[in-house]
């Protein structure tokens, strides 16, 4: 296994800081906004907006890759990234901070789409469901670390943005000193969702669910714990409890997709997902501990779906079709996280806090049954 490793050590090196400062940014700017004054749908309509920039970016960033390479595009949008968070704390403005959010969106859409590419390329079909594996792993390692940034600051002051940029401008810095082969330019970059379609239903549909899931995890789960009367350190806790839940499973689930067919282990992940949401609605835990346990639970299969998708998706593909496939996954992926908050948001408004497992419940119902 170190063997397939050593060649995108540096990748996952760069991978591991990028959502390092994602888990930060993703708990600093809603509660932020909370502390502004900003309603659950306002918040809700920034990840729209960044949903439907990372969208616009699954369209765009394979020009510019073909264009100029990977590693240059991967610095490029690193360096977005870092702006980003820097104009957040520069204009506090729910407005302004849409347009942030979208610059993040679709900076993030072209780094997942270099990163999972450029993995694609180094691993074979044998070990592919296991490489992924220790990449999701690795992501949610960061996005836990990062949230525990949060105690450490104060998300009414500049410092935690600072510090959240510097992280993002320190990711770039693995893959564009090391020495690793880069990715093959590619020769092709057009899309073709129905050509994805026919290929593999069951990834593209399951892309579309996994988006709605993130969405909605990623911009109003510690609004969710927020709701429940959580501290700043129980919201920070209630993620991380979910991030380890998700690293745990992520390894078994996606090596045992390797040996069987990954649609058997989509239905279960849907299976498990729809049981644990309702569980959620209908007896709407406010224990911090319970929540805890439960969220890490639940962890076990907000994260590792997408990366059953991609594996799917990628099994019959050959290298020249990886950026396409890629793309066309986090299009539908980036589509889904648009609705995720556009649709929990409100929801959570009307009927509080359980708002947001309902969202979840009829989420990963339509996962399972469609796999």
């Amino acid at each position: 296994m170190a063997g397939q490793l050593l060649p995108i050590a540096a990748l996952l090196a760069s991978t591991f800081l990028m959502l390092l400062a994602g888990g930060l940014a993703g708990i600093l700017l809603p509660l932020r906004g909370g502390m502004e004054g900003w309603s659950t749908t306002t918040i809700g309509w920034m990840g729209t907006s960044y949903s439907l920039a990372f969208t616009i970016g699954c369209i765009f960033i394979p020009h510019l890759v073909r264009r100029v390479g990977h590693v240059r595009v991967f610095s490029a949008l690193l360096t977005l990234l870092s702006m980003a968070l820097l104009f957040h704390a520069l204009v506090v403005n729910p407005a302004a901070w849409m347009i942030f959010r979208g610059i993040a969106g679709f900076s993030l859409a072209g780094s997942y789409m270099i990163i999972e590419s450029w993995l694609n390329e180094r691993v074979t079909n044998e070990s592919r469901g296991m490489i992924f594996s220790i990449y999701m792993i690795i992501t949610m390692v960061g996005l836990l670390l990062g949230q525990y940034i949060l105690p450490f600051g104060n998300a009414a002051t500049q410092t935690l943005f600072i510090i959240c940029a510097i992280i993002y401008a320190s990711a770039l810095l693995p893959t564009a000193l090391s020495s690793a082969q880069s990715p093959n330019p590619l020769t092709q970059v057009s899309l073709d969702l129905k050509g994805l379609y026919r290929r593999s239903p069951a990834a593209v549909v399951g892309s579309f669910i996994a988006g709605i899931v993130a969405g909605t995890w990623n911009f109003l789960a510690a609004i969710y714990g927020e709701m429940n009367g959580l501290s700043t350190f129980g919201i920070a806790t209630m993620l991380a409890s979910a991030m380890i839940g998700g690293a745990i499973f992520q390894y078994p689930l996606g090596r045992a997709s390797d040996f069987v067919d990954r649609r058997y282990m989509m239905i279960l992940a849907g299976a498990i997902g729809f049981t644990l949401s309702f569980i959620m609605v209908l007896f709407h835990p406010t224990s911090p501990y319970t929540l805890y346990a439960m969220m890490f639970l639940f962890g076990s299969v907000v994260f590792p779906i997408y990366s059953l998708n991609v594996a799917h998706a990628n099994d019959y593909a050959d290298a020249s079709e990886f950026v396409k496939i890629s793309g066309g996954l986090l299009i539908v992926y980036g589509v889904g996280s648009v609705l995720g908050p556009a649709i929990s948001g409100p929801l959570m408004d009307v009927i509080g806090a359980n708002g947001f497992f309902v969202t979840m419940a009829i989420a990963y119902c339509i996962y399972g049954l469609h796999a």
